[in-house]
């Protein structure tokens, strides 16, 4: 469905385009790990690559009533994205035993590793289980930056904006000295730490050392943002600010195709 009626509508509406693609392992399992800045996130990666990669996303997609509740669905299935629960303690779980499952069948997965959209543009803290899942794989992490998307669906807008959507696309991560670690916090932490910089010197985005539930949840609230008081570091695991920009698209190129 993705190739054959959603791709070519996007590709000729968005045109994306992209940086990085061979970074891709042209085989074998491996993790993508992007921000996550609009729902449309994960209908434009797919477009950009060669191989088939498939999302975890919240059952209340696939379970909608009448004609817009099975569209949602259906739109769903054909970009790749695979139903999990993520209701009470078994959210973590049910998503680290699908990706797994994927990983082990040599296939991409891909994660949101801030764990939902990021409520204002900016980078926000990531969760450990990218980190458990890469150890307990052993897969490749592949970090990326979609660039552009919340720009084209803020919150609350249903249809984008037409604009071009891009990604980039950094070098494969090796976590591969950390195996048989999965279960030492620190360990993960340092793992996710290092995974969020890299996306963050791919985008170029602001970074607050918040969850993005928990700025949401105080936003929501009426209560004063995490990171007013201005005491957070400036990048992840309290590295230096890496000194990048925005990407921005190509001025004349083409956009982005798949076979």
């Amino acid at each position: 469905m993705k190739r054959v009626f959603v791709g070519p509508l996007l590709h000729l509406v968005y045109r994306p385009w992209v940086r990085g693609a061979e970074n891709v392992p042209a085989e074998g399992a491996a993790i993508l790990a992007s921000n996550h800045l609009a729902v449309i996130d994960s209908f434009f990666l797919p477009l950009v690559l060669d191989r088939e990669i498939v999302f975890i996303g919240k059952q209340e997609y696939f379970t909608g009533r009448g004609l817009k509740g099975r569209l949602t669905a259906g739109f769903m299935r054909g970009v790749g994205t695979i139903p999990v629960d993520r209701g009470g303690g078994k959210a973590s779980e049910a998503a680290l035993r699908t990706g797994l499952k994927r990983l082990r069948e040599g296939g991409l997965f891909g994660i949101y590793p801030e764990g939902t959209r990021s409520p204002d543009g900016r980078l926000y803290r990531g969760k450990t289980g990218i980190a458990r899942l890469a150890l307990e794989s052993g897969a490749p992490v592949v970090p990326l930056a979609m660039v552009g998307t919340d720009v084209a669906q803020p919150l609350g807008r249903k249809i984008p904006k037409v604009m071009r959507i891009g990604v980039v696309i950094g070098e494969p991560l090796d976590f591969s000295r950390y195996r048989g670690m999965e279960n030492d916090r620190f360990i993960l932490r340092s793992v996710t730490d290092e995974i969020m910089y890299a996306i963050m010197s791919l985008s170029g985005q602001e970074y607050v050392d918040v969850y993005a539930a928990t700025q949401k949840a105080r936003i929501a609230t009426g209560h004063p943002a995490a990171d007013e008081a201005g005491q957070l570091p400036d990048a992840p695991g309290g590295r230096p600010r890496p000194d990048v920009q925005v990407p921005v698209p190509p001025e004349d190129g083409p956009s982005a195709s798949v076979g």
